[in-house]
């Protein structure tokens, strides 16, 4: 049953919390000791600064929607791929607001103790990303 479990608090976490901003659900569903694996430079790898991070990415694409596109778990790991999408309205990361829609596909592992997830592991086509808010040109499109 820890397996179902998994998966409906990884379903919560991606609706509700990082697609809707619903702080209340991270607080819920993290654990105090939560470990972000993969963070930017200069970010700390907390429960706190994940909200943050989320919060921030709302703030710049106030439209974010995150659709959940695979879900699989076994033992005390889940694994969802996402496509991530939104337009680009406000500052993101010292990116001034482009007006540009994003299509980010990614992958988030999350582990889970005692009904908390303790670790996250995310992996986005930031390369992509970048692209398609002109940041970095697309090949054929400019230097690259």
């Amino acid at each position: 049953m820890a397996v179902e479990e998994n998966k409906a608090m990884m379903r919560r976490l991606i609706e509700e919390f990082i697609d809707k901003g619903d702080m209340a659900v991270a607080d819920e569903l993290i654990a105090t000791d939560f470990i972000n694996h993969i963070v930017p430079p200069g970010m700390m790898c907390d429960r706190e600064s994940l909200k943050q991070s989320i919060a921030d990415s709302r703030s710049a694409f106030p439209d974010l929607h995150v659709t959940l596109e695979d879900l699989i778990a076994e033992g005390d790991k889940s694994v969802a791929r996402v496509r991530i999408r939104g337009t680009h309205l406000g500052d993101f990361m010292g990116i001034p607001a482009t007006g540009k829609q994003i299509d980010v596909p990614g992958i988030t592992i999350l582990r889970f103790v005692e009904g908390k997830v303790v670790e996250r592991w995310n992996i986005n086509d930031d390369l992509g990303f970048m692209r398609q808010l002109g940041v970095i040109p697309t090949p054929g499109q400019g230097e690259a």
